[in-house]
């Protein structure tokens, strides 16, 4: 009997190589699948299944695992306003990680012995796919075709055509990826220092030029409401912030990174969701939380990012850092009003019965009410010893 193997499919030249080589040169019974996470429409899906079946697929699964996605991640990506290096709201990075998990557990499910993806040697993928097949499946093998044959783009093309295979593999400018949490451009200009992407690299172009007023409602830090109208389903609230917002242009950028296998990497991303939904949840947090609440979310909100980045989402740690930022969501409640505009946004003002500004203890720069000038030169008298006593004993030793 044939070996059988789960191919992760995205329909792309590398992975269709793939299917072809593990059945026509290794013998292997291919069933390929793809993990969506919202980046797939029924039409994007019914094609690649039509590819994999042609290029001789036992069988082909598509597992949507949009809303796990979020469950497990968006949603502390948000409590932890996370962005990579203060820019890239790690995109296609995190979702990385919970398309190999689906990958294998199917692989698992249907009794495979081994698994393949399509990944190169130069990039963060492989190490994602590889770490995470590792760890829940030791037993399965892991075959690499493009990563260990270091294959060219001509080679795969010619392979494909003498096995009868032929498709537009025409070489395109830019490789993009995209999903619920953003879309990455990567390609040209990206491998440039000096260069950045032009306006018609984006898959989403401009489509208005005025301003709209944009207001997001949060409970316990989840996005619920958009301009007033409830949606229960959080990814569908994230979709419709996504449809607004990205007529503006608004969440384009270029991330300048460091990979896991340690040399620098720039890739172009429109992400106008995560942007507009941090910046605004981020805002959110600044009435809502104490100083001290917003420090150590800060920190912990940084390494949550960097982790999940590097591939680390199985360890323990990510999932006491998840307790820690839902925990710090639970004020964390009300109305955002933004401005929108092409290419940007304006943060405008917060209406949340957690406010810490809406107290009885004072207005900042106006008035007090909690405390008498007295309480407040003799605060500062002791506050101030410290520092006193230092510059006494510096002056002591003629060093003042």
């Amino acid at each position: 009997m044939k070996k059988k193997v789960v191919l992760a499919f995205s329909g792309g030249l590398d992975t269709s190589f793939a299917a072809k080589y593990l059945s026509e040169d290794l013998g292997y019974e291919v069933h390929t699948a793809i993990a969506n996470t919202g980046g797939f429409d029924a039409d994007d899906l019914r094609r690649i299944e039509e590819r994999a079946l042609a290029l001789g697929a036992a069988s082909h699964a598509a597992l949507d695992i949009t809303g796990d996605y979020y469950d497990r991640s968006i949603r502390y990506m948000i409590a932890g306003n996370v962005l990579r290096n203060g820019t890239y709201p790690i995109s296609v990075s995190s979702e990385r990680i919970f398309q190999a998990i689906a990958i294998i557990e199917y692989a698992k499910k249907i009794g495979a012995d081994a698994v393949a993806h399509g990944s190169t040697g130069a990039g963060n993928d492989q190490v994602r796919f590889d770490l995470t097949f590792q760890i829940l499946a030791p037993e399965i093998e892991i075959i690499t075709p493009t990563r260990d044959m270091t294959l060219t783009r001509e080679y795969e093309i010619d392979y494909l055509k003498k096995h009868g295979f032929e498709a537009d593999f025409k070489k395109m400018e830019y490789s993009i990826n995209k999903g619920l949490w953003g879309t990455s451009i990567g390609g040209k200009e990206t491998l440039h220092s000096e260069q950045t992407l032009p306006e018609s690299a984006y898959p989403s172009q401009i489509t208005e030029h005025g301003e709209e007023t944009l207001r997001l409602t949060f409970e316990r830090g989840e996005l619920t409401a958009v301009n007033g109208h409830e949606i229960a389903d959080r990814v569908d609230a994230i979709r419709e912030v996504e449809r607004i917002a990205s007529r503006y242009g608004i969440g384009r950028d270029m991330h300048i990174g460091d990979t896991i296998i340690g040399i620098k990497g720039r890739v172009g991303f429109e992400a106008a969701a995560p942007i507009v939904i941090i910046a605004a949840h981020k805002m959110l947090e600044k009435h809502t939380l104490t100083k001290w609440q917003q420090y150590w979310k800060d920190q912990i909100g940084t390494w949550y990012g960097m982790f999940l980045h590097e591939s680390q989402y199985l360890e323990p740690v990510m999932r006491d850092m998840e307790a820690y930022l839902e925990s710090s969501q639970t004020n964390v409640s009300g109305t955002v009003e933004l401005t929108l505009r092409p290419y940007g946004f304006t943060l405008v003002g917060v209406d949340s019965p957690f406010d810490l500004m809406k107290t009885d203890f004072g207005e900042y720069g106006e008035v007090n009410k909690a405390w008498s000038a007295d309480d407040v030169k003799g605060f500062t008298k002791i506050l101030g010893n410290q520092m006193k006593i230092y510059h006494n004993v510096q002056k002591r030793n003629g060093k003042a």
